[in-house]
């Protein structure tokens, strides 16, 4: 594809909001707007014994103090029934609270000081009932979060089991993929507003205009053409921006003091109540032969769900998905339970049960080469994927579309030097003394499923002045759709990039659309986006014929000149052709719906410094080779890679939801919660493969959540390398300073009772 596709376009996001700034919810200019603050439970688990509001109440500027009481709606809509049902979620709860940070009551006022005074006011009355935080004791049942439905588990699958005896080498392990908080940088937000003629619309913070229309639709028993719902900026999502119990119940505080409301959840309300990622606990157990030849693999799941069964009750059926990566093992099996408990719900977080999987097996992965005496790098490049296999079917039934695996690691170790940081990792060993550091390499390489079955509005008008308009079902919060979308209609027509206005966010404006989540925009809506300019394009070489008097056969795009020409020496413009045109534009809509997903691929390498003394790492350098198939835009795509790159060594070295026994949260804020920024971050060197995918025309596969699922597995893996020697076989995530050093002494204490004689 000639033309802009392919160019480091700058983004045309970026000058507004590095000058003016963004327009986000708390920004509107709502007249009369009220805000509105939540009573949340400051317990895991308890009955609801009593709650008076009466000294919030009579405060001058309170409008309204609501509780379950008294609202005439139904449960809160879930998109899991299906898996289970017994877990009904209330939008305030309803005579027991079940995780510390659950809406209790929500307050309304003039002024958002007077609703935070009033919401502290508001004295609930609880009685303590037994709380289970642990998934392994939430397995077992004693304490049931919703005794009504007589278990904790809300989903389960098991494979055939597989027979390790048969096999040499066999390696077990127990890891743990912890919970953790996606920390947009701009909280949940919403406001509501009913105009006279009974229609309501919707403000969101959110990944999904049309989606949220929708249940709102749902939720108040309104034609979704009675729902209008604007996105203006949003400040990240990463997957945990859906729609929320407390946004949902806007409209109706809103109808209830008869003005709009606003809600912006402060930073410690959200990490008590946005959901949280992650959170499961592996089991693995890896065999193959001593040559490095890996045979079998199998990976039991428990997933932590928290109180309410929302995705986070299916991210095991990804992992399954997954689980033997870019490997060609003969054997797989899986056992996954979810179970719930008395925390914050479980969502989606970027990559959504993807990274789980390939830090699982990239964990297994070192400890199979550990337990042979091989380098990690031999073992991977023996037992990958070979490029001539695609399409692929795994041993779990999962088919990939295309990938170089091989080449994406021969990339990474080439572009690392790694054959020489071995070298220095060896010498430095040898003459190691006090005070001094120690070197660790660590490699993942991962692939994931992005997009999914289905389509994306997208409608391309050109119009009598010769621009283009794009209307896209896609919502972005930070990808960078309107300079990408702006290029595939630019390559198609012919126009400048700066001709292309796009627009999104708003359901009045756009008819149709899904979500911007999963990877999904480019290659589901950004390939309509191209079959519409397409279309147009079709449609205008067709009238341009007419006025040239030339053959459509004849008639090209002239890219450098900005016209349509029949003949070197004649042509005519964009304008002349929509002028020309009897309905006054050229319009048409995208027709595409993806057979499936496709499957992004990448290696990573991380490099660290580990001080034995304290434990402290230090990240040095993180390299990444990541293929989503064509790049179409580098600069937005090695942007998503940064970001990405940037969480999956936060998780690996310092993200962790953490809770005490009682279910009290210890990480309520960014003092206690360590977020990750510039200082522990080293330059990032990413580089790209493009292997294209036969799953659309323009060949794209996601790559929003790729720096995140290769980049986690590398860092962990970068710090047990490290620590190798020492014996230490393994360290959880996050590699803390206090764990690496506890792992440290303990392996030095069963070295030490080795040698006395002692099992080691």
């Amino acid at each position: 594809m000639a033309g802009i596709l392919g160019n480091r376009v700058l983004r045309r996001e970026d000058p507004k909001l590095l000058t003016v700034g963004g327009t986000y919810v708390d920004d509107l200019a709502l007249e009369g707007a009220a805000h509105v603050v939540f009573v949340r439970s400051t317990v895991a688990s308890a009955r609801l014994v009593g709650l008076d509001a009466s000294v919030a109440a009579a405060m001058p500027g309170v409008l309204a103090v609501v509780t379950a009481d008294d609202l005439d709606l139904g449960p809160y809509p879930r998109d899991f029934d299906a898996i289970f049902a017994g877990a009904p979620r209330p939008f305030l709860a309803t005579g027991q609270v079940r995780y510390v940070g659950e809406p209790v009551a929500a307050v309304v006022a003039l002024d958002r000081a007077t609703a935070v005074d009033a919401a502290e006011a508001v004295v609930v009355d609880y009685d303590p009932l037994p709380t289970v935080v642990d998934p392994e004791a939430a397995l077992e049942g004693s304490v049931l979060v919703h005794p009504e439905a007589g278990t904790n588990v809300c989903y389960a699958q098991d494979d055939p089991p597989i027979d390790f005896d048969r096999f040499p080498v066999v390696v077990r392990a127990r890891l743990r993929n912890q919970r953790v908080a996606p920390c947009p940088l701009e909280p949940p937000a919403a406001a509501s507003a009913w105009g006279p003629d009974g229609r309501l619309t919707h403000w969101a913070s959110t990944q999904g205009p049309h989606p949220l229309r929708d249940v709102l639709a749902e939720v108040y028993g309104l034609a979704r053409s009675d729902v209008r719902v604007v996105v203006p900026d949003v400040g990240g999502g990463f997957g945990s921006k859906m729609h929320l119990p407390e946004e949902l119940l806007c409209p109706w505080l809103a109808r209830r003091v008869g003005r709009p409301v606003r809600l912006v959840e402060t930073r410690s309300e959200s990490m008590v109540s946005l959901g949280h990622g992650r959170a499961q606990r592996h089991d693995v157990t890896i065999a193959g032969d001593e040559d490095g030849t890996i045979r079998a693999y199998a990976l039991s799941v428990l997933q932590d769900a928290g109180a309410y069964p929302r995705i986070g009750s299916w991210l095991p059926a990804l992992t399954r998905m997954m689980c033997t990566g870019t490997y060609a093992i003969e054997e797989a099996s899986v056992s996954a339970r979810s179970v719930l408990t008395n925390t914050v719900p479980v969502g989606a977080y970027r990559g959504a049960g993807r990274p789980e999987a390939a830090a699982a097996i990239e964990r297994a992965v070192d400890l199979f080469a550990g337990a042979i005496g091989m380098d990690p790098a031999v073992v991977r490049q023996r037992n990958l994927v070979p490029a001539q296999a695609f399409p692929y079917r795994t041993a779990i039934g999962t088919t990939y579309d295309s990938g170089r695996y091989g080449e994406a690691l021969r990339l990474v170790l080439d572009h690392a030097g790694f054959a020489a940081l071995r070298e220095e990792q060896a010498a430095r060993r040898a003459a190691w003394r006090p005070g001094e550091t120690l070197l660790g390499i660590g490699l993942s390489v991962y692939v994931e499923t992005t997009g999914e079955r289905g389509g994306e509005y997208a409608r391309v008008e050109l119009d009598p002045s010769g621009r283009a308009v794009v209307l896209t079902g896609t919502s972005p919060h930070g990808q960078g759709h309107g300079t990408a979308w702006a290029m595939l209609v630019a390559e198609q027509l012919g126009i400048e990039v700066d001709a292309v206005t796009v627009r999104h966010g708003d359901t009045d404006v756009v008819p149709a659309g899904g979500f911007t989540g999963g990877s999904r925009s480019a290659q589901i809506g950004g390939v309509n986006v191209w079959r519409a300019a397409g279309t147009v394009a079709a449609a205008a070489r067709s009238l341009a014929a007419e006025l040239l008097e030339a053959d459509p056969a004849d008639v090209v795009l002239d890219p450098a000149g900005g016209h349509v020409r029949g003949a070197p020496a004649a042509g005519v413009s964009w304008s002349d052709i929509a002028a020309a045109n009897e309905d006054g534009a050229l319009a048409a809509e995208g027709d595409f719906a993806s057979p499936g997903s496709t499957f992004p691929s990448g290696a990573h390498l991380a490099v660290v410094e580990v001080d034995p003394e304290t434990g402290g790492v230090t990240l040095e350098r993180l390299v990444a080779v990541d293929d989503a198939g064509r790049i179409l835009a580098p600069l937005l795509a090695e942007g998503q890679v940064h970001g990405g790159l940037a969480q999956g060594a936060a998780q690996a070295l310092l993200e962790e939801m953490a809770y005490d026994d009682a279910g009290n949260p210890l990480t309520t804020n960014l003092a206690d919660y360590p977020f990750v920024s510039a200082t522990e971050l080293p330059s990032f060197e990413t580089l790209h493969l493009e292997t294209p995918t036969d799953r659309n025309e323009l060949g794209v596969k996601g790559i929003g959540e790729s720096g995140t699922i290769g980049s986690t597995p590398a860092v962990q893996n970068a710090v047990v390398d490290a620590l190798a020697h020492l014996g230490v076989r393994h360290v959880d995530m996050p590699a803390t300073p206090e764990r690496v050093w506890r792992a440290i002494r303990e392996a030095a204490g069963a070295a030490a009772g080795a040698g006395a004689g002692q099992p080691a």
